[in-house]
C-alpha cells in the first residue's frame, strides 16, 4: 500500500502543526534539564514554519508572565530541507502561497503568501543556518533576528534564504554582520546538524515542539498550535509554585516596550482585549505619530516610529 508522503510546507491548522516525515532513527528519552532558571523550554521551530508564526502571541505572552522562571533554547528542525517532497497537496513553491493565506486567517496573524509565486524559497536550511550562527554572538539577539526573519518571509515577501535579506535583518538587530557570514559559513552550519540529529533522535515530528522540564527531568511536551493557557499550564505543572506576573499596561504604548514590533492579535493577547478593540487603540497610536504600520492584504504589522 502506497503511504502519503506529506509536505512538510502544508501546515494542518487544525492540529496546528507543521509536520516532516518520519526518519528511521531510534528515539530516546528527552533529557532536558533545567539549570539556569526553574523550567528549561527546549523550543524546535523553524524560520518559515507559518504555525510558529501562528503562536508567536502566546509564546511571548508566555515570556512576560512567565519570564523569571522559564528558560528558552531554540533549536532548528529542518522544515524544508529541498523541494524532493513533492506530495500530500504540495508540490512546487506555488501551490504553498494560497495555503499561507488560508493558515493567516486560521490564526489572525498576517502572512503574504506570495513570496512562494514571486521568489520562492527552495529551502528553509540556510536561514536556519543564520539562527545558528547568530547565537554564538548573543542568544537575546539571535531570538530578535529569528523574528525579524519572520517578519521579512511572512509580511515583507522576502525570499531569507537569500544573504541580502540575511544580512539586513542582522544587522537590523545589531549582529556583526561579518562574524556572522564566517560563523554561517561554518560552525552555524555544525550546530544545525546537531540541531537536525538531535530532533531526530528525540523524535520530534513537527514544529512547533516544546519540551518543558524542572531540575529534576519531570517534564511535558505541547506540540503544535495551542491556546495560551496550555502553555501556561506545562509551566506549572514542571514548576507548580510559579506565580503569574501580570503584565503592567499603563498605556497602550507601553505594550511596545517589551516588544518593538507587534500584531494585532499579538497586542490584543497580551493586552487582554479583543483584537477588534485592539486595533482601534493601534490606529489611534498611528494617527498621534507614535508607531507605523505594515500593512498587507491579510493584516497589519505595527512598530515603535
Amino acid at each position: 500500500m502506497n503511504q502519503e508522503i506529506k509536505n512538510p510546507l502544508l501546515c494542518d491548522p487544525a492540529s496546528g502543526v507543521c509536520e516532516i516525515p518520519a526518519g528511521d532513527e531510534e528515539t530516546e528519552s528527552v533529557k532536558v534539564v533545567a539549570d539556569q532558571k526553574p523550567v528549561k523550554i527546549l523550543y524546535y521551530t523553524d524560520p518559515i514554519c507559518s504555525t510558529c508564526w501562528g503562536i508567536e502571541p502566546q509564546l511571548r505572552k508566555l515570556k512576560l508572565e512567565y519570564g523569571k522562571y522559564i528558560d528558552i533554547e531554540y533549536r532548528m528542525g529542518g522544515l524544508l530541507p529541498d523541494w524532493s517532497y513533492n506530495s500530500g497537496g504540495i508540490s512546487k513553491p506555488s501551490d504553498v502561497a494560497h495555503h499561507w493565506d488560508e493558515v493567516s486567517l486560521y490564526y489572525d496573524m498576517p502572512i503574504d503568501g506570495d513570496v512562494w509565486l514571486e521568489d520562492p524559497l527552495d529551502s528553509s536550511y540556510p536561514p536556519s543556518i543564520a539562527v545558528k550562527a547568530a547565537e554564538l554572538q548573543d542568544k537575546e539577539k539571535a531570538v530578535a533576528f529569528l523574528r525579524k526573519l519572520r517578519e521579512f518571509v511572512f509580511l515583507e515577501k522576502k525570499n531569507i534564504t537569500r544573504w541580502e535579506h540575511i544580512q539586513k535583518a542582522a544587522a537590523a538587530v545589531g549582529l556583526d554582520t561579518f562574524q556572522l557570514k564566517e560563523d554561517f559559513e561554518g560552525k552555524g552550519k555544525q550546530l544545525f546538524e546537531e540541531d537536525l540529529s538531535y530532533g531526530r533522535s528525540l523524535g520530534v515530528r513537527g514544529f512547533p515542539t516544546m519540551f518543558f522540564s524542572d531540575a529534576d527531568n519531570n517534564q511535558c511536551m505541547v506540540y503544535g498550535f495551542k491556546p495560551y493557557e496550555i502553555f501556561e499550564g506545562a509551566v506549572q505543572k514542571v514548576f507548580p509554585t510559579a506565580k503569574k506576573q501580570k503584565i503592567v499596561i499603563d498605556s497602550p504604548f507601553s505594550v511596545f516596550t517589551h516588544y518593538p514590533t507587534l500584531t494585532p492579535k499579538e497586542y490584543a493577547v497580551l493586552a487582554d482585549i479583543s483584537v477588534e478593540e485592539g486595533v482601534n487603540q493601534l490606529e489611534k497610536l498611528v494617527q498621534e505619530g507614535k508607531l507605523e504600520k505594515h500593512a498587507i492584504k491579510t493584516g497589519t504589522l505595527y512598530k515603535v516610529k
